[in-house]
């Protein structure tokens, strides 16, 4: 619990409203951040208690009798890590001012002091100036918002890169070798100057969580907050995971935080903007994180083709992607729920904008005889469309247009305003490159919750679902035997393609008996190998397209230099 006290300048009128935003940047859901307020009170400039009222969900209604400087204060709720709002404990306090700071829209462009009372031994840190020990100042209250403060106990290391100083901040114990994270983030950082014209700011600061189970991240104006894990570190496919994260939050320093859609460009912390270009803001910069790490030589060719066969196997099986626009799908992240109606109906921003992307780089590619990519349109939106400008469909087409001298008209209608699917060998053809896929193996199209035999979710078409069986139902037997959920997918092993075989489960409390005929889906990982004998112009494609040359050995492996 936080006690939270803010003081606003003299206000003229008979009533001052007072806000607590309904979102975060960065995540674009409505969240109860009014929820953890308890306690609100509004007193004068003489220290007399104020009336008030709630008028809406994050809003509060000041009556005053006469002109007055006005202090709120209130006891604040904080055990929000996993949303990375508001979370103290006996070692730190993470604050995101969206979920901690109230403002007045009448003052929303004033300068702010921060000041924290904090245990003498924690230390503050933020992407803000700092005046003193634990006490900050920032422009305006948009500035603040995007500004988040991680105060406690530490580690802490400073560092340059490309002529700007940077900070990383852990709270946590955990597997991870500071060392590494350092060399790495340093590499990374340094090198943006590739990708635009200058930097957005002069120091950046890298906080981590290491923790017992919260993980995410969330970008911010000049810092990250990324969470793992406390012993999801040491392990490549782990690091992996947490440097790409870190790679993508930085990327979110120019897309998202130096230019954004028009829609969102100042934003509104009372009410949801939806825009359709959410997928251009986050997929792209899925795209962009592991490029980014290769060209920094932080991940290696090998793990890049490992990751992109990762993410293409997810869009061929995807049902949704022929159901829902990426476009849609960025108007409707304000409401999307996840989920078997998703898996079946849905896109998400993430991973079909991280698509998009690709498709739209190796179109430009093409059509440029690689002049131009994808990466000249972030370059040309940072020039031309800098906060709080802000960009519109129009605006990311006409820059392509320029860039390729053709109308991406026809283009955009097909992969973004309507359903997509790739053809990923003609995509990756460019490149000399091609899928390959394991043997096939039955397929139920049933996928089960992480512990029990309640089926999370079933893929539309898929041979479960042409039977009856649906998300929620709950397996009991295969040909009248019981099943357990450790054994399922083994259970299901035992058959051939084309089986028929009688699935018992409980639909709707009622047991009942389905007969599946099963089908087949390709075994193991999905890999991205080389053509056997690739052209110079592919050879050429690959070094425009991602930076490297073509050290390829003859079973298709790319070789370490």
């Amino acid at each position: 619990m936080a006690k939270v006290e803010v003081a606003f300048p003299k206000v003229s009128s008979d009533e001052l409203t007072v806000n607590l935003p309904v979102w975060r940047t960065g995540k674009y859901k409505v969240l109860p951040t009014a929820d953890g307020v308890r306690n609100f009170v509004a007193k004068d400039a003489k220290g007399k208690t104020l009336d008030w009222t709630r008028t809406e969900t994050g809003s509060w209604q000041v009556q005053l009798n006469k002109p007055s400087k006005v202090t709120v204060s209130y006891n604040l709720y904080a055990n929000e890590l996993g949303t990375r709002t508001r979370h103290i404990s006996s070692t730190h306090a993470y604050l995101d001012a969206s979920a901690v700071f109230m403002y007045s829209p009448i003052f929303r462009n004033e300068e702010l002091n921060i000041e924290l009372k904090v245990p003498k031994k924690w230390k503050s840190y933020s992407g803000l100036e700092s005046e003193s020990k634990n006490s900050f100042v920032a422009p305006n209250y948009d500035v603040l918002v995007d500004s988040p403060i991680e105060t406690g106990i530490s580690h802490h290391r400073s560092f340059k890169a490309d002529g700007r100083n940077y900070e990383l901040v852990i709270w946590g114990e955990g597997n991870y070798n500071i060392d590494q994270i350092v060399a790495d983030l340093k590499k990374i950082s340094g090198q943006a100057h590739r990708w635009w014209d200058n930097y957005p700011f002069k120091r950046y600061v890298y906080m981590v969580h290491a923790t017992s189970g919260a993980r995410g991240a969330t970008e911010h104006l000049n810092s990250t907050i990324i969470q793992l894990p406390r012993f999801m570190f040491r392990e490549r496919k782990d690091y992996l995971r947490f440097i790409s994260t870190a790679s993508h939050e930085f990327i979110h320093t120019w897309n998202v935080k130096a230019y954004r859609p028009a829609e969102i460009a100042n934003y509104d912390y009372q009410h949801p903007k939806l825009t359709e270009l959410l997928w251009l803001a986050e997929g792209s910069t899925s795209y962009f994180q592991n490029q980014l790490l290769l060209t920094a030589g932080v991940m290696t060719p090998k793990e890049y083709f490992a990751d992109l066969a990762k993410r293409i196997n997810s869009n061929i099986n995807k049902p949704g992607k022929q159901v829902q626009s990426v476009a849609e799908s960025s108007a409707n992240e304000w409401t999307s729920t996840g989920g078997d109606y998703a898996h079946n109906n849905s896109v998400n921003i993430y991973s079909e904008g991280y698509m998009a992307s690709l498709a739209l780089d190796m179109s430009m590619l093409n059509d440029t005889k690689l002049k131009h990519s994808y990466r000249d349109v972030h370059r040309e939106l940072y020039r031309n469309y800098k906060l709080p400008k802000g960009y519109t469909n129009d605006d990311v087409k006409h820059i392509i247009k320029g860039l390729t001298g053709k109308s991406y008209e026809g283009w955009w209608k097909s992969h973004i305003s309507e359903p997509s699917t790739l053809d990923f060998k003609s995509l990756l053809a460019n490149a000399g490159l091609k899928l390959k896929f394991g043997k096939d193996k039955v397929y139920s199209g049933m996928s089960l919750s992480s512990d029990s035999l309640k089926l999370a979710r079933v893929s539309e078409g898929s041979p479960a679902w042409n039977a009856g069986i649906g998300a929620g139902d709950q397996i009991v037997a295969i040909n009248g035997l019981k099943v357990t959920a450790s054994g399922f997918n083994k259970r299901l092993e035992d058959f051939k393609v084309g089986d028929s075989i009688e699935v018992t489960a409980f639909k709707d409390d009622k047991l009942q008996h389905f007969e599946v005929k099963l089908s087949s889906k390709p075994e193991g990982k999905v890999q991205i190998k080389a053509v056997e004998k690739p052209t110079k112009a592919q050879k050429a494609f690959l070094k425009a397209w991602l930076g490297i040359d073509w050290p390829f050995d003859a079973k298709g492996q790319y070789l370490k230099k």
